[in-house]
């Protein structure tokens, strides 16, 4: 391993530019809100969006001073109050669960240098206090002037009034709310279906809870807890629909009409099976699309999706919104993003429940309250039901920034208090009445020496850990439950080497797997043979194997598709499928990517039935499948069909919340493969005793891998900026266009937004003439949430920026250039993740060393496919976290509900 050899002698670090803003600031409208207001400027090193670019939990400690919207569940932890917490990230309660890389170039500049700042890779750190705003606060609000929560009446406008879209929440919450996917009010969870054909509400309605038989089935460790109803209609006439029929539920279970159980544990209905084709005699072709008679199964989540602008390009119902919001005091400019979040009833519901105003990205629990004081006056109250109710659903929210799909009551009631809730046992008990909550109990595992159970013991009480999380989380992770164990009992393996209508036999397998190239491989090809769901892990080199079983599965007739996480994995696993032994010469159309398989635009298309028209599908990249996206696909799947979930374990966990690939290999609900494929190389060798947490030297004689020490982040950004424009192309071989930068935030001095700016003015230089891009510029497009696809801008006109992503033209509308595209020659980990290039250098500043983990390392030292350079300054803390930190924990049911599934006896089939 070398040692400073590429980058040459240490020289001074350049003064650190300033980074191109996507969306210039607003000359004018600077103003400093009253304490307390809606328009008050964020704390320091607030950012736009959240990327968790780690396994993580709620309220990490340590982070130092700068930390920014990585933070996002600090306050579910119980770190923070309404007045150290960060506004939610753009996305927070979309479809898509928060977006993890989505993060314009806020307008306000870049963050200090105290610490890594938005998108700090999954740092689940305690937030900086408002005394620490800097020059990251919102646009046009100074520096210094941070909002105290709970203090003073509502302040006057905060953001510039021509602050738009690309601006949304920044000036009620001083953040640029980058998804377009907003955050459900509490309460209002975006429907989840546990089953494909699951209607879906209309947008800004609320969905409660299902309480009919069969509506979340396999849940039957979910407990609903309700108020006694009593009249029901008499409770401050703001009963949901959800919550009557909760209460309806349990008069009926009181009653004796009907058991607890019978709304909890009927059998899901199944699909009928998918037909499948005769074993054709030569390779299986591509099926020609045709029209479906039946309409393809309603998605578990709807897309992201703004409501269709009216005349001038406003949305509808921001004239009356913006009406509301003068009244309280909020910026006008929050106008489009609160309609587009709460829908066309948006001034009504803000009238009835200001704290409503929390659904919209960017907002804070202080300038809510703000807002509520000045609509609301002397009846404004800490203890306020609708405020409790508003901020368990925030709370929630913003824990599935971080990974969470539920938390234990006791946090949720810590975080509670720590944004003034009077009464957090009754402010939870409301919400569970009310429907915006549901409540879970998950066994344990017996404490280590316990003595077991005995069998006869039916008295003996098991210790379950109690869990409170939103309906749409809860729903996606019981939808896959159930999908995932459909998939593993229902299909039927060959008895005794016989040929079955649908599909090969045991013989057509056996010899299958005798030509597989490894041994690996042929243990996959024979594990799939026999089983409808398995998993199977290895390293960059073991992709080879999900590709060998993909080529031979469609040798033998039946239609089998590869799926990758991104563009270049799709590429890579193309490459590898056309290389397979009896590979057909279609072979690489069957790689496709997930979200293109979910969209329709790649691979065989739908059956009649609504299912995808396929009979085996490998999906690679597994670990960064979130719950949602998971259980979307596994539901599109049709019975009989195989599923092999491929990934590599050591790296990070999906940017959305779940963790559905390291719950399903914990649960031991299907065969799991391993591989024992080692990767080759330095780099290899390196990452893989990472991946057993040992931080070892290895030997590069071609310069492999090479260690760049640095004192601070100014020097840090110099050398990158050095390695990346002449050292790696003249040492190495491998241009500048081909290395990729990975660091761990997007702030901070050495965050993706430093790093790119030193290196735009270095390798493409120019005035950033559409929205801070030039063409040639190096950029990330996120087109969905935990999605970032490389591009070059190649020019930009009245219709937007036209982006060349991987050989595809790509027209980004103007408006959402902002929200959508930031510069690219730096990323962090979990954009990175699912991605190679040449080379990678991967920068580790001092002041980002509180998100560093085992996971994080691995996956970022994994990007690079010919050399890796470091460029260290964390010093003891990256040893420390590879031996002693492997990862952040999430809390997930999926796990318990499939062991709890395994225990349940299968009912018929019908």
């Amino acid at each position: 391993m070398s040692t400073d050899r590429l980058a040459g002698e240490a020289a001074s670090a350049p003064e650190e530019a300033e980074p191109h803003p996507a969306v210039p600031a607003e000359p004018d409208g600077t103003g400093t809100p009253a304490p307390g207001g809606p328009g008050g400027p964020a704390t320091a090193g607030t950012e736009p969006d959240h990327t968790p670019d780690d396994h993580s939990e709620p309220g990490g400690a340590g982070a130092p001073s700068g930390t920014d919207r990585s933070d996002a569940g600090t306050a579910a932890a119980g770190q923070g109050g309404a007045d150290d917490t960060e506004a939610p990230t753009a996305g927070t309660g979309g479809p898509h669960g928060g977006s993890a890389d989505r993060e314009p170039t806020p307008p306000g500049g870049h963050g200090t240098s105290g610490g890594p700042e938005a998108g700090q890779d999954s740092e689940g750190t305690q937030a900086p206090g408002p005394a620490e705003a800097s020059a990251d606060a919102a646009p046009g609000a100074g520096t210094g002037a941070p909002a105290a929560a709970g203090q003073g009446e509502p302040g006057g406008a905060g953001a510039p009034s021509g602050t738009d879209r690309n601006d949304a929440g920044t000036a009620a919450a001083g953040q640029g709310g980058a998804d377009d996917t907003k955050a459900p009010t509490a309460g209002t969870g975006g429907t989840h279906g546990g089953s494909a054909d699951r209607e879906q509400p209309p947008a800004g309605e609320a969905d409660g809870p299902a309480t009919e038989a069969g509506a979340h089935s396999g849940s039957g460790d979910r407990e609903r807890a309700a108020a006694t109803p009593g009249d029901g209609a008499s409770e401050k006439g703001r009963r949901s629909a959800a919550a009557e029929a909760l209460a309806a539920a349990v008069r009926a279970v009181e009653s004796g009409e009907r058991s607890a159980a019978s709304f909890f544990n009927d059998a899901p209905a199944r699909r009928p099976a998918a037909p499948t084709p005769t074993a054709p005699a030569g390779p299986v072709r591509e099926r020609p699309r045709t029209a479906a008679p039946a309409p393809a199964p309603a998605p578990v989540r709807p897309p992201s999706a703004r409501p269709a602008p009216g005349p001038g390009g406003e949305i509808p119902g921001s004239g009356d919104v913006r009406q509301v919001l003068a009244a309280g005091g909020a910026p006008e400019s929050l106008a489009g993003p609160v309609a587009e979040t709460l829908g066309e009833r948006a001034a009504e519901t803000l009238r009835e429940d200001p704290w409503q105003l929390l659904a919209v990205p960017g907002v804070r629990p202080d300038q809510a309250d703000g807002f509520a004081r000045a609509l609301l006056g002397p009846a404004c109250e800490p203890g306020d039901e609708r405020r409790a109710l508003a901020l368990t659903g925030w709370l929630l929210e913003r824990a599935a920034l971080e990974g969470h799909t539920a938390l234990e009551s006791s946090t949720l009631r810590d975080a509670l208090a720590k944004v003034s809730v009077p009464d957090p046992d009754e402010a939870l008990r409301t919400a569970i009445a009310e429907g915006a909550v549901l409540v879970f109990q998950d066994a344990l595992d017996a404490p280590p020496g316990a003595r077991p159970q005995a069998a006869d013991d039916e008295e003996a009480e098991q210790p379950v850990r109690v869990l409170l999380g939103l309906d749409r989380y809860a729903l996606a992770e019981e939808s896959l439950a159930d999908a995932l164990a459909r998939m593993a009992s229902t299909f039927v393996p060959p008895q005794d080497g016989e040929p079955t209508a649908d599909g090969p036999g045991a013989p057509e397998w056996e010899s299958a797997a005798a030509a597989a190239p490894t041994a690996s491989a042929a243990e996959l090809i024979r594990t799939v043979a026999a089983h409808g769901l398995v998993t199977h892990s290895g390293g960059e080199a073991a992709r080879d194997e999900p590709a060998a079983l993909v080529a031979a599965a469609r040798a033998l007739g039946l239609r089998a598709y590869a799926a990758a996480h991104s563009e270049d994995g799709r590429r890579r696993l193309a490459a590898s499928l056309s290389g397979a032994p009896g590979a057909d010469p279609d072979a690489a159309s069957a790689a496709v990517t997930v979200a293109g398989l979910l969209a329709d635009a790649e691979g065989p298309g739908r059956d009649e039935e609504g299912a995808l028209a396929l009979d085996l599908l490998a999906v690679l990249d597994a670990p960064q499948l979130d719950v949602e996206t998971a259980a979307m696909l596994v539901e599109s799947l049709p019975d009989g069909a195989r599923l092999v979930l491929s990934g590599d374990p050591g790296v990070l966990w999906s940017a959305g919340p779940g963790r559905v690939f390291a719950d399903l290999v914990a649960a031991r609900r299907c065969p799991q493969v391993v591989s024992r494929t080692p990767d080759p190389g330095p780099i290899g060798e390196l990452v893989s005793g990472i991946g057993i947490g040992e931080l070892n030297q290895v030997e590069a004689p071609g310069k492999e891998v090479v260690i760049v020490p640095v004192r601070d982040a100014g020097e840090a950004v110099h050398r990158t900026v050095q390695l990346v424009a002449d050292s790696v192309p003249r040492a190495i071989g491998i241009p500048a266009e081909q290395t990729q930068v990975i660091t761990p935030g997007h702030g901070g001095a050495a965050g993706t937004r430093a790093l790119n700016a030193a290196l735009k003015t270095r390798l493409n230089p120019g005035p950033g003439q559409f929205g801070g891009f030039d063409p040639g510029d190096r950029v990330a497009y996120t087109p969905a949430p935990g999605r970032t696809v490389p591009g070059t801008v190649v020019s930009a006109d009245a219709e937007g920026l036209r982006l060349d992503c991987a050989g595809g033209p790509v027209v980004v509308p103007r408006t959402e250039v902002g929200e959508l595209v930031r510069h690219g020659w730096a990323l962090t980990a979990h954009q990175a993740a699912g991605a190679r290039w040449p080379a990678a250098v991967v920068v580790l500043p001092g002041d980002a060393t509180a998100g560093l983990t085992r996971a994080w390392i691995y996956t970022a030292f994994s990007r690079g496919e010919r050399h890796l350079s470091v460029v260290h300054g964390a010093e003891g803390a990256l040893p420390r976290a590879v031996a002693e930190l492997p990862f952040k924990e999430r809390t997930t049911r999926l796990r318990a509900l499939l062991q709890a599934q395994a225990q349940v006896p299968a009912g018929p089939t019908g």
